[in-house]
């Protein structure tokens, strides 16, 4: 990033790499939740679940490089190792220990509010000290919205063939 562009983050850049490499850690944790959850779903609608978390998992790993440019615009360096996510997420992991539909789409339902939450108070703290950023996390909030939207149809629909 320029050094104008740096001027405009001001005494806040500190806190907002910290803030972004933090949902940096959540991105590649939601990524690999939703892949993996794709790939061991049981159940009914287990087919359309699964394509469903694919492409939410595409969505993620692309927030994942929107916030990582974001934090090397501002002269950064987003988190370099796994172990680094699980120390910086705000969101945490759920092991998809039980693979069956239900618990499969809860999961990433509690994850996508996580997220949500998450990219609403970046939006509050940030302001408009940021527009950049601020830009950036209302765009990744808005698919965080419509992915949990995806997911509780998902659910609605399961409790009908379940009835």
């Amino acid at each position: 990033m320029g050094s104008y562009g740096r001027k405009i983050v001001g005494e806040n850049i500190d806190r907002v790499l910290e803030l972004l490499n933090k949902a940096f850690a959540d991105e590649w944790l939601a990524y690999y939740q939703y892949w993996l959850g794709a790939k061991i779903v049981e159940g009914p609608m287990k087919d359309a679940i699964a394509g469903e978390l694919l492409q939410h998992a595409a969505d993620e790993l692309r927030h994942a490089d929107m916030v990582s440019n974001r934090i090397i615009q501002l002269g950064g360096t987003p988190l370099t190792t796994p172990k680094q996510w699980f120390e910086w997420t705000n969101c945490g992991y759920e092991t998809p220990d039980d693979p069956f539909v239900r618990k499969i789409l809860e999961q990433n339902i509690s994850g996508e509010q996580c997220a949500i939450a998450t990219y609403n108070s970046i939006i509050e703290e940030i302001g408009l000290k940021d527009p950049i950023t601020y830009n950036l996390a209302v765009q990744i909030m808005g698919d965080e919205v419509e992915h949990e939207e995806d997911l509780q149809s998902l659910l609605e629909d399961l409790g009908v063939i379940l009835k």
